[in-house]
């Protein structure tokens, strides 16, 4: 359709009919490795184009978050012509993925026996709240998730009522699950010929991204529960009340301990036999959290992390987003890239050889979809309203 892409997936193209946040950052995660990812609409356009606000020049920036780097073609599913087109892309692409429950593409010729009847080694990747068999009807929204997988149940204080993430985690998670294995797929189909589906949940994704506490429950029995900001295994390894302010204290191993103390002028705590180990510590944390506050009471945050750091141990202040995205830039990691004008965050994996991609904006609703019909060759859509908006 245009140039080739740079990239280690350019010339893999990718039909997203995923909506909302796993499925398109998932592809917006492919687009910039290199992928040419068609992002199918409806006419409505994506949900989250109207999830304002926030909002930048009229559209919501939950939208600009994951959709760079794609083509936008709306497509009614319902209606003859452009099922057609659907189906030819379907046919052309690489990898076709959608979050619509589970069935839901079936009426249209789009499920994965027929994309599959069309297309012998396409990576068809399924996204769902709750996966294929009993849970398929549920409506996999990331805070139903977070209800119902028992995140809720470890976030907030012990105190008060249980609390969301605040982020949409599992959404996420189940994205980066998503493209990792679509990645697997592409490398076995390079091996073998053979393409095959690629199914994934956001329950399962949440239960394997709580990883050590649900593996204190399946493996050592225990139920965890709400700790604020306190963690289950290592003490010290939460915010902590200096002379001005919170302050993020890290020491999650016996030498880290031994340097905390020895910074705070009482290297004597390392030697007591209650804190010696990482466990002692754990057990004895309420006798030796008073015995740490009354130390860094005695200096500021700023003072007490710039004497830390210089020790070896770790800490930090608590940011809010502003702050998060100054410090990545004032470490060097250039956290924002701007394809034509519109700011973004740079994606995280860095490749020597073949770096990411930041070319082009989120698209307007409908933008490529001339192009795309070209690129099938498929005559132009006949429109008798103005243009998308």
């Amino acid at each position: 359709m245009s140039p080739a892409n740079s990239g280690p997936l350019s010339g893999i193209v990718v039909a997203d009919f995923s909506r909302v946040l796993a499925g398109p950052y998932c592809t917006m995660l492919l687009a910039d490795l290199g992928a040419d990812v068609i992002k199918v609409e409806g006419p409505a356009g994506d949900d989250t184009r109207h999830w304002v606000p926030p909002v930048r020049d009229g559209v919501g920036t939950y939208f600009l978050a994951v959709n760079r780097n794609k083509r936008s073609i709306v497509l009614d599913l319902a209606d003859a012509g452009d099922a057609e087109v659907a189906h030819a892309l379907s046919a052309r692409a690489d990898v076709f993925i959608h979050n619509f429950k589970p069935g839901g593409l079936a009426k249209f010729g789009l499920d994965y026996d027929a994309v599959a009847a069309r297309n012998a080694d396409v990576i068809y990747c399924e996204i769902s709240g709750f996966g294929s068999a009993e849970g398929a009807s549920l409506p996999g929204y990331d805070l139903l998730v977070q209800a119902m997988s028992g995140l809720m149940s470890l976030t907030g204080d012990p105190a008060g009522p249980p609390y969301r993430s605040g982020i949409s985690v599992f959404d996420i998670m189940t994205g980066l699950h998503s493209a990792i294995g679509i990645l697997a797929a592409l490398h076995h189909r390079d091996l073998t010929g053979e393409g095959q589906r690629v199914e994934t949940n956001l329950l399962s994704t949440a239960l394997s991204t709580m990883v050590n506490q649900v593996s204190a429950y399946i493996a050592g029995g225990v139920v965890p529960h709400r700790m604020g900001n306190a963690h289950l295994s290592l003490f010290p390894y939460e915010p902590l009340t200096t002379g001005d302010g919170e302050l993020i204290v890290a020491a999650g191993n016996d030498g880290q301990f031994r340097r905390l103390c020895a910074a705070l002028g009482a290297p004597e705590l390392a030697g007591d036999e209650r804190f010696t180990t990482v466990g002692r510590r754990n057990e004895n944390r309420e006798e030796l959290r008073p015995l740490l506050l009354d130390r860094l009471a005695t200096r500021s945050a700023r003072e007490w992390f710039d004497a830390l750091t210089e020790a070896g141990v770790p800490c930090g202040p608590i940011n809010d987003v502003r702050g998060g995205v100054e410090l990545a830039g004032e470490l060097g990691l250039e956290p924002v890239v701007s394809p034509e004008g519109v700011p973004s965050v740079r994606n995280p994996v860095r490749l020597s050889a073949t770096p990411t991609r930041h070319d082009l904006a989120p698209p307007a609703l409908d933008a490529h979809g001339d192009e795309v019909r070209a690129w099938l060759g498929l005559p132009a859509r006949h429109r008798t309203e103005g243009p998308h908006t």
